[in-house]
């Protein structure tokens, strides 16, 4: 009904509303009147005392062309000139008046006429008339279609008919497809054509499900994202994985990620954001590496740590297990996607459409909710990549447990409140505590059944391979995952008395076997740090080098009677031989002896002041003239200085008069370090004016494109922007912005 109003404009009769809605009947006038009261109660659309309904204006914004209409004809015509609208008054025989501004309101007279722009187009040629019919039957395609300006030159078959009589507006300067005016698609629709109205949700197809099964189903999938959050979590303490140039944690770091902790894409791509989204991860450097926080969090029991997870992920302002852009390529996890209020509404709409079924009845798989979410979230938007509408979201809530068997769960059921008591209750109902014991096999396994405590998950991740994890856990041990915790600095005696105490029984012999096998091994080969070799063939000179004094500080070694390992470089080893009256050599990498022949120190020439009095060539004053500087008059320099002019900024190349150092430059240039002062100045010229811009974009995928840029406006650290190249609203990270070019620039050349 808003859409109708925002397309139909307000002030409206309740009459006109009804009649395009085709609510005339009188149930679907009581409709009418339950969705006009709930809009009012939001203060959304209200009626004056003249019965005549007004809507606030920001609501107008939530569609670009609502009900598929595009701009009114008094707006599309504010870029023609008199003589054009002169020419079209001419195709449609109607003498045209003297003024530009009485043209106009004969064109929009004429096309306000239903009857009378059907009769035209009914004369119409046939290419034409059906590329009107077409058009008047889908939405209007975005305005900038092009790329670099250039100008759309193709005309269709039968437009430029439509083009002379004004049903079909084009750019002044050619930019983009040609628009109809709303006037004219409402008159090619017909009077018995309605705007969608449908006031109560769609009827989904219903399956009983008994809620034990689904308090068991949200059960296990609970649990095993626990799990599995826990172990995501645990191989990022153990080794945190590395940041991209472009910020966030790259496909390769959560391939490994997902490997180590046996846990697929989407549960990794969601426990990191999550995590990240509630301090318990954080940038280190060239990491991202688990805080303090996450170290109280591990401590805590699994129904608290997946409760923190969950009300998180109820919250986020983007789709988290989403991989792939509208174009395709991979996004980077941890990257501070833009906030998306549609992605957050589309994952309350789930859950209210879950929560409005019966109770006891539940859809025969997830996906079916899709429609339901598309009515109790108009504004929602699925995700680019779903196959079926809000699949992505729908997959989350299956993944945690908020959805269960096709319908709501428990947990679900707290979220919906809003209540974080009573989720915390709910998780502890249905989540088990902590397990402290695993059971140790003679095949050198490990199993653990449900969520293991941080310690054993910890004590277990050290010094075993995971194979398995979720409702129940596996670990294997090898020669290299207990070789990894005697490099640490463990003892093989603590190591067998950390397993033994957190298992049910004695520890199996094969494994008591392999961990006195690894420690025989380890330590067989040492590697030492070393500045440069000292060798000779005589051992007692070694000798008297590593007992003397005076070489202290080279850190010298003696590994073998001809071999001295020094910990200084060969430079500095050198020098401090030499000097206590030794006599080496170097030796290059080959081992044959390194010349050192040292070419003479020369200055460079400097050239006699310009002020010299004496002649060049011989003299003492000559001399004393070429090497000591001129004498300089305080006063005189004084003078100098105030009388050089102040240096001119350099003058607005937009002719705008737009001063230098606005607020906008400065944000500009706080996140976007890759531009030059001069694109700073470009870009925030662009936003605050609302011009178009062209930019030099390095995706997330490090994938470099040149788009041109429309409806510029700034949103730190993000651009929100028309998109040319892809012809649809895009946001943009200011810092993956690498050059930035004038729109007129491309357009002379």
């Amino acid at each position: 009904m808003a859409e109708t109003l925002a397309a139909l404009g307000t002030p409206l009769s309740r009459g006109a509303l009804a009649g395009a809605l085709g609510a005339t009947a009188p149930t679907a006038a009581r409709d009418l009147d339950a969705v006009l009261e709930a809009l009012a109660d939001h203060a959304l659309v209200w009626p004056d005392g003249d019965g005549n309904l007004h809507m606030a204006a920001p609501l107008r914004q939530a569609w670009d062309a609502p009900l598929g209409l595009d701009a009114p004809l008094e707006e599309l015509l504010e870029g023609m000139t008199s003589e054009e609208l002169r020419g079209m008054l001419v195709a449609l025989g109607i003498k045209p008046p003297g003024t530009r501004q009485q043209r106009t309101a004969a064109v929009l007279e004429h096309h306000g006429d239903p009857q009378r722009v059907t009769a035209v187009i009914a004369k119409a040629p046939s290419a034409a008339r059906q590329l009107l019919e077409r058009k008047a039957r889908s939405a209007p395609q975005p305005t900038e279609s092009v790329v670099f300006g250039a100008a759309t030159a193709d005309v269709a078959p039968g437009e430029r008919w439509a083009l002379d009589r004004g049903f079909l507006i084009r750019d002044r300067h050619g930019y983009g497809p040609a628009r109809m005016p709303a006037e004219v698609t409402l008159s090619l629709r017909g009077p018995d054509w309605r705007a969608p109205f449908d006031p109560v949700p769609p009827a989904a197809k219903l399956v009983p499900v008994p809620a034990v099964d689904v308090d068991r189903e949200a059960t296990a999938a609970a649990t095993a994202f626990a799990a599995h959050a826990v172990s995501v979590l645990s191989a990022c303490s153990a080794a945190p994985p590395a940041r991209l140039k472009s910020g966030g944690i790259g496909a390769r770091e959560l391939a490994r990620i997902g490997k180590a902790a046996q846990a697929d894409d989407a549960v990794v791509r969601i426990t990191l954001e999550v995590a990240y989204s509630v301090g318990l991860l954080g940038a280190d450097g060239d990491r991202i590496a688990p805080t303090a926080v996450y170290d109280s969090w591990a401590a805590q029991e699994p129904a608290a740590q997946f409760a923190d997870l969950l009300h998180a992920w109820w919250n986020l302002q983007f789709t988290p297990s989403q991989s792939r852009d509208e174009d395709n390529k991979s996004l980077a996890a941890v990257a501070g996607a833009p906030r998306c209020g549609a992605c957050l509404q589309a994952r309350r709409g789930l859950l209210a459409a879950a929560a409005a079924l019966p109770e006891g009845q539940g859809v025969r798989v997830g996906t079916d909710l899709g429609p339901l979410v598309a009515w109790h979230r108009p504004l929602a938007h699925p995700s680019f990549h779903d196959e079926t509408p809000f699949a992505a979201a729908v997959r989350e809530a299956e993944l945690t447990g908020v959805i269960a068997r096709g319908a709501l769960s428990r947990l679900g059921a707290a979220l919906v409140t809003g209540d974080r008591e009573e989720l915390a209750v709910v998780c502890r109902r249905l989540l088990p505590e902590a397990t402290r014991t695993a059971r140790f096999g003679g095949d050198l396994t490990a199993v653990v059944t449900g969520t293991p405590s941080a310690r054993l998950a910890e004590l277990l991740d050290s010094t075993a391979d995971r194979e398995t994890s979720g409702t129940a856990s596996v670990w294997r041990f090898s020669a290299d995952s207990l070789r990894r915790a005697l490099d640490t600095g463990r003892a093989p005696d603590e190591i067998s008395a950390e397993l033994t105490a957190v298992a049910d029984g004695p520890l199996p012999q094969p494994l008591s076997y392999l961990i006195a096998d690894a420690a025989r091994r380890h330590g067989r080969m040492r590697i030492a740090p070393a500045g440069c070799v000292i060798h000779s063939d005589e051992p007692s000179l070694l000798a008297e080098l590593a007992a003397h004094r005076a070489l202290v500080a080279l850190g010298l070694r003696q590994l073998a009677p001809t071999v001295l390992v020094s910990g200084s470089s060969p430079e500095k080893t050198l020098a401090a031989l030499r000097c206590q009256g030794y006599a080496p050599v170097a030796e290059a990498a080959d081992g044959t002896v390194r010349l050192e022949k040292v070419p003479p120190r020369r200055a460079a020439a400097v050239p006699a002041p310009r002020n010299a009095t004496a002649k060049a060539g011989t003299g003492r004053s000559a001399r004393r003239t070429a090497e000591a500087p001129a004498a300089v008059d305080p006063s005189a320099q004084v003078v100098r200085l105030l009388a050089t002019p102040p240096t001119v900024p350099e003058p607005d190349p937009f002719g705008t008069g737009v001063p230098f150092g606005t607020d906008t430059e400065e944000i500009v240039a706080g996140y976007a370090k890759q531009l030059t002062y001069t694109d700073v100045r470009q870009l925030a010229h662009a936003i605050d004016t609302g011009t178009d811009i062209t930019v030099e974009y390095v995706a997330a995928s490090g994938s470099r494109t040149v788009r041109t840029l429309s409806r510029v406006e700034l949103d730190p650290p993000y651009l929100e922007a028309w998109c040319r190249l892809r012809d649809a609203e895009r946001v943009f990270t200011l810092s993956r912005v690498h050059g930035v070019m004038p729109t007129w620039a491309d357009d002379l050349a």
